[in-house]
């Protein structure tokens, strides 16, 4: 099978989602063959290089979305040879082209216009968005790419027209020429997927099934390779795009009018590729709930929980050893959504209760400015409300909680980190699927966790589960963990052994080897359907004369060739009267 994997941000770059997880898919199905095709985000990214690809990729093909122009890369066997191909306006429009572009974009942004006051993704208007968006996509196709003409004059005069119409809710009509001309930019930006030249015969024309890594723009181009060629389309997201969407908006560097308007369309788009893909795999039940209320059909959900490597922690996880039972231990990212704060602030009740409580903080800070201020301020917070302690006049303070980087003599790897403790804490405000929470129960560790995000699906009763932002309640779970040896060991082990049957690499491959084949199963056949739409003739394929037309006593009819009209004698108008009364020559009679 060959398999069109779109990525966006992601894999093959060594930097970015789902790079470990596409790697793991591509190299645990050698049957298959995948065909790349990946968006870049930045030219950081880009600067950092790929990953080491495996032998099951067969092309691969990029192009970034972060540039002011527009462009693809692509490579493919032999991986040495590289290229680049324009992919702006081809040629000049006529003005029966011109008049169908300012009929799309008018209904696109039309559509946007009215999602922007109301909120909600779906609506009415999700069909003009539709029609402006596949009109869009053939304009395209045919022209050799849309985005000179998405940056000019007459496009940003059609926001000004949508804004301005009567209807337009007071956020919208708010709008600026500032704001006319960002929207613009960013609307080409999105919809630069639609002139990337990878919409041939020998390119997505060509593949079997396309799998995207992400829903928005890694899922636009299985939009038009369905639309187009009838390429069926899976759509796996472990977390939700257009909630990162919503989330990230207050610090856009856009006024309101265009953030309301980009929400809008990521809103719209985010129904239609709900609504065009075959099957959809949302890694958690807080995805799929996001993926329904935007529209998708709940007969196409099929939750598969994101496979991880359980074979790291396999000693720490089988050994007697339970760790540090006075430790507790926190791994993870150190960002203000982790709220380390809290959990600073838990620590101490615990230390009141338990004297010899110890806490150990591994990891990093997030990047950029904003990840070193928050590590320096939980450094300074834990000194202030810990003190150094000494054993006596003439020993070395020391603190109860400490922040150590992972590689170290003393905590070579993550399984050490995570055998460090007897209990593992995740304090997080803001969580999707927890990873370190999966780690530790690989390990075999009792768990006290905050219910944010897709925790308490994960930990299914194996670990104690408390609210967020309850410092008190955090200290209270952590307590009785630390008190009672049997009720971790016992909840360690039911931990381990719910991982090792739900969240490993092997039940990941397994779900989509599966899928795969059932999408494959159920996709009409290309070759049927090409034959049909040019009413191909000639000798006929397997199959083409129906059973039914095998009637007792006579020899069936010549075989029609694949695609044409047939209509067994029996089953047609005086014919088929013949047959019920018995005429002479049917073979058939009453009994």
């Amino acid at each position: 099978m060959r398999i069109g994997l779109l990525t966006d941000g992601g894999y093959p770059y060594a930097t970015g989602e789902s790079r470990l997880w596409c790697d793991r898919l591509v190299r645990g199905l050698p049957q298959h063959e995948f065909d790349l095709y990946a968006l870049s985000r930045s030219a950081r990214q880009e600067q950092q290089g790929w990953v080491r690809l495996p032998d099951g990729i067969g092309r691969v093909r990029t192009a970034p979305l972060w540039t002011s122009g527009v462009g693809t890369r692509r490579t493919g066997p032999p991986r040495g040879l590289t290229g680049r191909l324009a992919t702006g306006l081809g040629r000049a429009y006529g003005r029966r082209d011109r008049r169908r572009f300012t009929a799309h974009v008018t209904a696109l942004v039309g559509s946007l216009r009215a999602g922007a006051e109301t909120g909600e993704p779906g609506g009415p208007a999700a069909g003009a968005f539709t029609e402006g968006l596949y009109g869009l996509a053939e304009l395209a196709r045919e022209h050799g790419g849309l985005s000179t003409a998405l940056r000019s004059e007459a496009t940003v005069r059609i926001v000004e027209s949508a804004c301005r119409a009567p209807g337009a809710g007071r956020t919208v009509q708010g709008a600026t020429v500032p704001d006319y001309l960002a929207f613009t930019v960013e609307l080409e930006r999105a919809l630069r997927p639609l002139s990337l030249d990878w919409y041939g015969e020998e390119s997505l024309g060509a593949v079997d099934l396309c799998h995207a890594a992400s829903g928005g723009a890694a899922a636009l181009p299985g939009l038009l390779a369905k639309r187009f060629f009838g390429v069926p389309l899976l759509v796996t997201e472990h977390q939700v795009p257009l909630r990162a969407h919503y989330l990230a908006a207050p610090d856009a560097p856009f006024r309101a009018p265009v953030r309301a308007l980009l929400a809008a369309f990521h809103g719209r788009l985010a129904c239609e590729v709900y609504r065009q893909a075959s099957v959809i795999t949302p890694g958690n039940t807080h995805v799929r709930r996001w993926q329904e209320r935007c529209g998708a059909d709940r007969a196409a959900l099929r939750t598969v929980y994101p496979g991880m490597e359980a074979e790291r922690f396999r000693r720490v996880g089988e050994a007697d050893d339970r760790g540090g039972p006075d430790t507790l231990v926190w791994i993870g990212r150190m960002e203000p959504a982790k709220d380390l704060i809290g959990l600073l602030h838990a620590f101490a009740e615990v230390r009141r209760a338990e004297p010899d409580a110890r806490l150990r903080i591994f990891g990093a800070p997030a990047q950029g400015d904003e990840g070193g201020a928050y590590l320096a301020h939980c450094t300074a917070l834990a000194a202030q409300i810990f003190p150094d302690e000494a054993t006596d006049a003439h020993a070395v303070g020391d603190n109860p909680v400490t922040f150590e980087e992972i590689g170290g003599p003393e905590v070579p790897d993550l399984a050490e980190a995570y055998a460090a403790g007897g209990v593992v804490v995740l304090s997080s405000v803001v969580e999707g699927f927890p990873v370190s929470l999966v780690e530790a129960m690989f390990c075999g560790r009792a768990t006290v966790s905050t219910d944010v995000g897709a925790v308490v699906e994960v930990v299914g009763g194996t670990g104690l589960v408390v609210p967020p932002r309850n410092p008190r309640a955090l200290a209270d779970a952590c307590i009785a963990l630390l008190r009672d040896r049997e009720r971790r060991a016992r909840l360690g082990a039911a931990a381990r052994a719910r991982a090792l049957e739900l969240f490993t690499v092997e039940q990941n491959l397994a779900a989509f080897r599966g899928i795969y084949l059932d999408l494959v199963a159920h996709a009409p056949a290309r070759w049927a359907a090409e034959a049909e739409r040019a009413r191909l003739t000639g000798p006929p394929r397997p199959f083409a004369t129906p059973p039914e037309a095998h009637v007792l006593g006579q020899l069936p009819p010549a075989p029609v060739a694949s695609g044409a009209s047939r209509v067994p004698s029996w089953a047609a108008g005086a014919e088929a009267e013949g047959v019920c009364a018995g005429a002479p020559g049917t073979g058939n009679s009453h009994a």
